[in-house]
């Protein structure tokens, strides 16, 4: 279920303006249909017949607001249609990862860069993991214009681009950004199946979200839908960047809505809905990977002089109910999958806590410097659970860890489901936790076959004597003895506590300290394995 990650490749809210007067929005779709769309749909159906659409979208089409809300409502009632990658040459689809990487945006070649405006669009080329076309389009004005692919975007080191017959579209897009009106710096990428990712001031690439996520982890096999076209609009002074996509997938087609801001912390405001091509019983909404190879709690395997090596380092959440959750994430042996339980959740994200190079002791990946990437649900989201996915992995560039929110109901073929979140791309949370946080979790053999835990929690106050509970327990084996330490000048409290497994294959722990019955810290989870 690991999807191609970027990184192997490359290195590192105003409304839409479609309020004008025009053709009604069913006109709209038949004029503008699939094929219509770079010439990248023609083999999908839409509301017009492909063979009755323009090869390119006339310019001055309206886009009017629902227009791709109901692209995706009329393919999902039509056969799904695999996009088509036999026309990539193979000088392209053999591409390793570093000829690829040498196929780079010429300067000056990129849109909006002659325009003094808070952002650029940067088309990436087709090639090597990235061999599905995405039909891209400007919105200016109020109206459509296609973004036809130009060999004289791109220059290249070592790799020859071929010569087209026909128009080979791109396979998505990089946008720069001006973080506190300086210079352009990369701000966001949507490349591959439906993923995509953002950056905060000063940060390097690191979890990936994804538009989309449908059986990760199934015994059926897991669907990756794909964005098969994207809107994007010309941004206004100081206004977002807003991208309107659609999704396409065996099992169903999704409309989102994108409203992007560049910031210390950047947002992503997304409004979707979902239309169930078949019936669909395990959805992911806010999906999320990011990587964990090893580090203090966990070097399964690793012979390694730096200190870790991980781009998140564990899955935070606020439940429906307010209490504040942390679980470590790992490298296990085998494939874990965890459930959160929860109605209305206020929020959940992959996170990185460690924010000091000594972290890491890494000179080239600087570990410390990716994103975490909280979500945070606009609206009740009902019951459901929050999904904690992590695989084995050897390599540090393998996205091994996923979560993803699965909505308890079910989807019958032809329903559909309106969903919304704010997405913030951060070094912090945008509302930390009222409560002391956990920050270190390290873990060792101890005496006798028991495993040896010093969890950390850092909060002002925390590590004056007093009558602290400690609420400590595993659900198999047993907690053989546990300890406070207290470092009042690093406000900080350690427990330390030794694990007898008792030959269990798993132990399910948690600990959380109290005063008089109200929580003084998060909630710390983890899962034991050997």
């Amino acid at each position: 279920m690991t999807p191609p990650n970027p990184d192997l490749l490359d290195d590192p809210s105003a409304r839409s303006p479609g309020g004008c007067t025009g053709p009604s929005r069913r006109t709209v779709l038949r004029q503008v249909g699939f094929a219509a769309l770079a010439g990248g749909l023609a083999a999908l159906p839409g509301a017009a017949a492909a063979d009755e659409a323009p090869a390119l979208p006339a310019d001055g089409t309206p886009f009017q607001p629902g227009l791709v809300t109901d692209l995706a409502r009329a393919l999902a009632k039509r056969a799904y249609a695999a996009p088509r990658t036999d026309d990539l040459p193979e000088a392209l689809a053999g591409l390793n990862r570093e000829q690829y990487a040498a196929i780079r945006t010429r300067p000056g070649s990129a849109v909006w860069a002659e325009a003094a405006l808070g952002f650029t669009l940067e088309p990436l080329h087709r090639g090597s993991v990235f061999r599905s076309r995405v039909a891209l389009a400007l919105i200016e004005d109020g109206t459509v214009r296609a973004l036809p692919y130009d060999p004289a975007r791109f220059e290249t080191e070592g790799v020859a681009l071929p010569a087209f017959k026909d128009d080979p579209g791109y396979s998505g897009f990089r946008i720069r950004a001006r973080f506190r009106g300086g210079d352009l710096s990369d701000f966001a990428m949507f490349q591959g199946a439906s993923f995509f990712r953002l950056l905060a001031t000063g940060q390097g690439f690191g979890v990936t979200a994804r538009a989309l996520t449908l059986r990760p982890a199934d015994a059926r096999g897991e669907e990756f839908p794909e964005f098969r076209a994207i809107w994007i609009e010309r941004p206004g002074p100081g206004g977002p960047l807003v991208l309107h996509a659609l999704v396409d997938s065996p099992s169903a087609t999704a409309a989102l809505r994108m409203s992007l801001r560049a910031g210390d912390a950047s947002l992503c405001d997304v409004e979707g809905t979902v239309f169930a091509r078949a019936a669909i019983d395990h959805l992911g909404l806010g999906g999320m990977t990011t990587s964990y190879l090893f580090g203090p709690h966990d070097r399964r395997g690793s012979d390694d002089a730096r200190a870790g090596a991980y781009s998140s380092g564990g899955l935070q959440i606020r439940t429906g109910a307010g209490e504040a959750i942390w679980r470590p994430v790992h490298n296990p042996e085998t494939l874990q999958i965890s459930s959160f339980v929860d109605e209305n959740p206020k929020g959940f994200g992959l996170m990185q806590r460690a924010r000091d190079y000594r972290d890491f002791q890494d000179d080239v990946q600087h570990w410390e410097w990716r994103p975490s990437l909280w979500l945070e649900p606009l609206g009740a989201w009902g019951p459901g659970a929050v999904m904690l996915l992590e695989i084995p992995s050897d390599s540090e560039f393998n996205e091994n860890v996923l979560a993803y929110w699965r909505p308890k109901a079910t989807l019958a073929a032809g329903a559909e489901m309106p969903f919304s979140y704010r997405q913030h791309w951060c070094w912090q949370p945008p509302e930390p936790p009222p409560v002391a946080l956990v920050s270190g979790t390290r873990s060792g053999r101890g005496p006798e076959n028991r495993r040896l835990f010093l969890v950390d929690f850092t909060g002002q106050g925390l590590a004056a004597p007093d009558d602290l509970q400690t609420q400590l327990s595993a659900a198999s084996g047993a907690i053989t003895s546990s300890t406070l330490y207290r470092y009042p000048e690093r406000d900080t409290l350690r427990v330390a506590f030794e694990l007898d497994p008792k030959g269990e294959k798993s132990c399910e722990l948690r600990l959380a300290l109290q005063r008089a019955g109200t929580p003084l810290t998060e909630t710390w989870l983890y899962r034991w394995t050997p």
